[in-house]
């Protein structure tokens, strides 16, 4: 496939066009025309760099690229040995942040709604971008402990729990560093019945604040790493790929235990 179509075709999936985002969404380096093998992975990192070459790939599929708002601009040092490195081996580097954390199917919320097998999943519709926050339940009532104990099976990682609750049902989650959006959920929890409530909050990391939050405004959180809740959107959407088109597509895990 060429290049060209392979970014036409990404770009229409995610709406990559039609979201303010802090980083550059598609084509970030570019490297050779025609696509003949696909890396996916979480972030850009020379570790996935590597990878990519040893499969002798064309380009590298990611949620965290290169590029983020606020960041020193000059190419020097780790930003200089990743780019020359994709340059050198003639690798194209495409990057999708927000737009792979919303999409309705192969998105990391949806993602990881489907991993946990949770029903009724929707967006919260009160916060940008839609799909930013999403809610589901769970078949079957939880404890606190019992919830904790299906993240740790499902994403292989131990989460940082805060707060403790007899039942939990109705969940809410934003996978990555999506600890602040806890704010938002105590703010719809005090709008709505006490049925309609969330019990509790999953994201991917926990800031200082954060704990502070949870216990004040009276909202079970759960931190299950930032890597953990975001290894599925980029893996999806390079299945589909795969599916829909043909391509040669493998995702790589970097661990990471952030």
């Amino acid at each position: 496939m060429q290049l060209s179509n392979l970014i036409s075709i990404l770009n229409k999936e995610l709406a990559a066009n039609d979201i303010s985002d802090y980083c550059p969404n598609g084509m970030q380096v570019e490297g050779a025309q025609k696509i003949g093998k696909i890396v996916t992975g979480v972030t850009a990192s020379m570790a996935l760099i590597d990878a990519a070459i040893a499969t002798n790939a064309n380009a590298l599929l990611v949620h965290h690229g290169y590029f983020w708002k606020g960041e020193s601009q000059p190419i020097v040092g780790m930003k200089k040995a990743r780019i020359a490195k994709l340059l050198k081996h003639d690798i194209t580097l495409l990057a999708y942040h927000l737009p792979l954390d919303v999409h309705a199917t192969l998105g990391n919320n949806a993602q990881l709604g489907k991993l946990l097998s949770l029903v009724n999943i929707q967006a919260l519709p009160s916060v940008s971008p839609v799909g930013i926050i999403m809610t589901g339940e769970l078949t079957q009532a939880h404890t606190s402990e019992e919830f904790s104990h299906l993240l740790e099976l499902s994403l292989h990682r131990t989460p940082t729990c805060v707060g403790n609750v007899d039942a939990i049902k109705r969940v809410a989650w934003c996978t990555g560093g999506g600890q602040g959006y806890i704010d938002n959920i105590a703010q719809y929890n005090n709008s709505v019945p006490l049925e309609n409530k969330i019990d509790a909050f999953i994201s991917g990391e926990i800031s200082e604040q954060t704990t502070h939050s949870a216990i004040e405004q009276d909202v079970v959180y759960f931190a299950a790493g930032h890597h953990a809740t975001e290894r599925y959107g980029v893996k999806a959407l390079g299945e589909w790929l795969q599916v829909s088109y043909g391509l040669d597509v493998e995702f790589i895990d970097i661990d990471n235990p952030a």
